[in-house]
């Protein structure tokens, strides 16, 4: 413990979901100039089943949009890929490396988040050196088949009685519901299927959100 440092998190956190994107017929670089037009300090890269070869790949279009932006860049899982791509970080889930195993790979310098379901999770992951704690899901949400139960915004309310860390909301989240779940205690939403809306750009949606949470 002790290698996190403070991190001041975003209140929008645009998840850019390599499924999502397959499933939508929408190139990855697009959605990541949108989100720069926006604005956007906070993205993570998530490409759960990829080969490192086409992690990197995929990740490189991600680090050349941003080049220079001062956004910081989260990759999900592949923790051994964070520097190879020039990213800020990385974000584990239960079933990955820890946190402490993540900070090994990564160093001191970078970013390290973890994913929570529960209360006890919660518990857990304060006691860590991750530098934020994303819980959820808050609403329900088409974007994961095994998705967790929905901790709704009284376990957002809870997780944040149970740590000092930044939070992060996910789940279900839109432009409509986004201001209840920072009321509720989360630092920052993280939105991944909720940046697509039939007809309006992503950009035009990243901006909403951003104007909804500042």
């Amino acid at each position: 413990m002790g290698a996190s440092v403070s991190r001041q998190l975003p209140r929008l956190y645009p998840i850019v979901d390599e499924g999502v994107l397959e499933r939508r017929g929408v190139a990855l670089g697009r959605v990541a100039e949108d989100l720069k037009a926006a604005g956007a300090q906070l993205v993570q890269y998530r490409n759960k089943g990829g080969e490192p070869e086409s992690v990197l790949r995929f990740a490189a279009i991600v680090w050349e949009v941003f080049d220079g932006t001062g956004c910081h860049l989260i990759l999900n899982d592949h923790a051994d890929l964070v520097a190879s791509a020039g990213f800020d970080g990385v974000h584990v889930g239960q079933a990955d490396l820890s946190p402490e195993e993540a900070r090994r790979v990564v160093g001191a310098g970078r970013w390290v988040g973890v994913s929570t379901h529960n209360d006890e999770q919660v518990r857990i992951a304060n006691e860590t050196d991750a530098d934020y704690i994303a819980v959820g899901p808050v609403f329900a949400t088409g974007t994961k088949v095994d998705a967790e139960p929905v901790i709704g915004l009284e376990g957002v309310r809870r997780a944040r009685s149970l740590t000092t860390k930044p939070m992060v909301a996910i789940g279900g989240i839109t432009r409509a519901n986004a201001q209840s779940v920072i009321d509720a205690g989360a630092d920052s939403v993280a939105v991944i299927s909720g940046l697509f809306v039939e007809g309006e750009t992503v950009e035009k949606v990243a901006r909403d959100f951003l104007e909804i949470l500042r």
